[in-house]
């Protein structure tokens, strides 16, 4: 996966509400999955754990210098990455941690609230 051109936000927000297949930060609404870095918060075209593969992260493994976490949200259920996934991670040097949407958006905030330089992919909880 490629992201656009231009982030919906350039720059990392804290996200406020989850739920009903979207998001809220940085005063915006947003439907469907999100991609959070510190350089800014993309749309992830992604909506179960079905359809996360290498592709699906590739940005994040892209990013790895610029990171010392990544958090995977995985919607309403707890999904443990396929091994073949935590090996990529480790293979770039990036610790990842797989969990529920709610608990990641939390989690980020802390981190983001701490000036971590930490990443996320969300899935949406409808």
């Amino acid at each position: 996966m490629t992201e656009p051109d231009a982030p919906h936000l350039p720059r990392p927000a804290p996200i406020e509400a989850y739920g009903n297949g979207g998001f809220r930060f940085g005063g915006m609404s947003h439907r469907g999955g999100l991609l959070c870095f510190p350089d800014g918060i993309w749309s992830w075209p992604y909506a179960s754990v079905d359809e996360i593969d290498l592709a699906a992260l590739r940005a994040a493994l892209r990013r790895a210098q610029d990171l010392d976490f990544f958090i995977l949200g995985t919607g309403a259920t707890l999904w443990r990455l396929p091994q073949p996934l935590l090996d990529r991670f480790a293979d770039v040097g990036l610790s990842v941690d797989s969990m529920q949407t709610g608990a990641a958006v939390r989690t980020y905030n802390i981190l983001l609230g701490e000036r971590r330089r930490a990443g996320a992919a969300l899935l949406p909880v409808n």
